[in-house]
């Protein structure tokens, strides 16, 4: 009796094992991935640098000294100050509040309106599915930042404004991914089943084709809150979003573009915070599709 117990303890260890959740597999993964770890510290670093914004800048955003106008990198202003005499190091701080915000929120709204569409698309197909796909081909139609424009043309240069553009141009990229996944997911066994056991639609769709549906969402918005902070930011350069005096890094580069000579810091530290946060949430991005997408794995 004792040696059948161990067997059975056994086998349901091994059970255990092989049943293994596809998220903890994919945490696994991720963890060995360095270049997505080196992403993600880059990620958290500035998300740090954005919460603790009071705390760490030494001067404040708008606090002028026109006496030390665009003044080198010194002790007192580790990355110089700006042709207001604003402490450059302290609004690069204050810039990743603005940026990272945008960049969440935009996406944030893209994933809940396009996989919205992007189901009711794909889950009930006819004439529903055919008029949504046309409304994202007519957009996709357009580039990106183009369409940008026009949205902020129509409703007013702001950041709040550049922010629903930048949601608005996304939705297709997230309607149309989910849609395909959701055409794949609801010709499986257990959907089939679903239904057959008298399961409503709104539960089918919520309890088993959207959690099945997830690792490519989770993965597409990582990578578009990189193209996020660089839509803001060109919005922003071309006086289509943040506004005076808010610290935005692309506002930044547009106000300091004409002192890039006389005064290249003033350009170069916002551009480095573009390119490092843009960096992390790509290769953040990259690792978890690596992780969580089953053709990647070897």
């Amino acid at each position: 009796m004792p040696v059948l117990a161990k067997r059975e303890n056994e086998t349901n260890e091994l059970q255990l094992e092989e049943a293994v959740s596809p998220w903890r597999e994919g945490w696994k993964t991720f963890k060995k991935n360095k270049v997505a770890l080196v992403g993600s510290g880059i990620v958290l670093f500035f998300i740090i640098i954005a919460i603790l914004a009071p705390l760490l800048a030494p001067y404040g955003i708008n606090e002028q000294q026109l006496s030390i106008r665009n003044n080198p990198p010194s002790s007192e202003h580790w990355f110089g100050t700006d042709d207001f005499g604003r402490d450059i190091f302290s609004r690069v701080i204050y810039g990743a509040r603005i940026s990272l915000w945008v960049g969440l929120v935009s996406v944030a709204g893209s994933v809940i309106i396009g996989c919205f569409l992007g189901i009711i698309a794909g889950f009930y197909g006819r004439w529903i599915d055919t008029v949504i796909s046309r409304i994202f081909d007519i957009m996709l139609a357009f580039p990106s930042i183009l369409l940008a424009i026009a949205v902020v043309a129509v409703l007013g240069p702001s950041l709040q404004n550049a922010l629903i553009a930048i949601a608005i141009i996304n939705i297709p990229n997230f309607g149309r991914l989910i849609r395909s996944k959701v055409l794949s997911v609801k010709q499986e066994e257990y959907i089939m089943a679903a239904r057959a056991v008298g399961m409503s639609d709104g539960r089918i769709l919520f309890h088993h084709v959207l959690p099945n549906s997830l690792a490519p969402i989770i993965v597409q918005a990582t990578l578009a809150i990189a193209t996020a902070i660089i839509e803001a930011a060109a919005l922003g350069f071309l006086g289509m979003g943040a506004q005076p005096p808010q610290a935005e890094w692309g506002k930044m580069l547009a106000d300091s573009r004409q002192y890039i000579i006389q005064a290249p810091w003033t350009v170069l530290f916002p551009g480095i915070a573009i390119m490092l946060t843009v960096l992390g949430f790509n290769l953040m991005g990259d690792g978890l599709r690596d992780a969580l997408d089953p053709k990647m794995k070897s």
